[in-house]
């Protein structure tokens, strides 16, 4: 099983976006049964949340239902519970390894960095571009499916 955690700042846009359209992708592939897929803060500020609106029209407009999510802060604890931390921006990747301690295993990763372009995924909540970020998690998606066929994982 591929323990997989979409990470950003208040878990409610772009990591439960991944999240939800990673999960649909892989069971679209026929190897949803070979993943477990999280999403999580880095933050406080959203604790018990829903998915923002801009978020959930995302998803609701490709038949995803994210009724039950709720925002969570990233722990200490889940770094021996996931095999990959994926992270939407920089500042994602700074927190993690400030909450981590370190990155011993070298689990984290930019989603955007196993793209043809490299780049932090910007966030709607600022932005309130959601169709953007949507683009971006869509190529986030697919590329990491390829590295991770590439790896041999699937």
């Amino acid at each position: 099983m591929i323990r997989i955690l979409f990470v950003c700042h208040g878990n409610i846009c772009r990591s439960p976006m991944a999240e939800y359209i990673f999960r649909d992708y892989v069971e679209k592939q026929g190897v949803g049964d070979r993943f477990h897929i999280e999403s999580a803060a880095t933050s406080t500020e959203e604790l018990g949340n829903p998915v923002h609106p801009g978020t959930r029209k995302v998803l609701h407009s490709l038949g995803i239902d994210a009724s039950g999510h709720r925002a969570r802060q990233l722990r200490s604890s889940d770094y021996i519970k996931f095999d990959y931390f994926i992270g939407m921006d920089s500042r994602n990747i700074r927190n993690m390894i400030r909450i981590f301690k370190d990155d011993p295993l070298g689990k984290i990763y930019k989603f955007l960095s196993f793209s043809e372009r490299p780049r932090d995924i910007a966030d709607p909540w600022y932005t309130g571009q959601f169709d953007e970020t949507f683009i971006d998690v869509c190529d986030g998606c697919e590329t990491f499916y390829r590295y991770l066929q590439e790896q041999n994982m699937i």
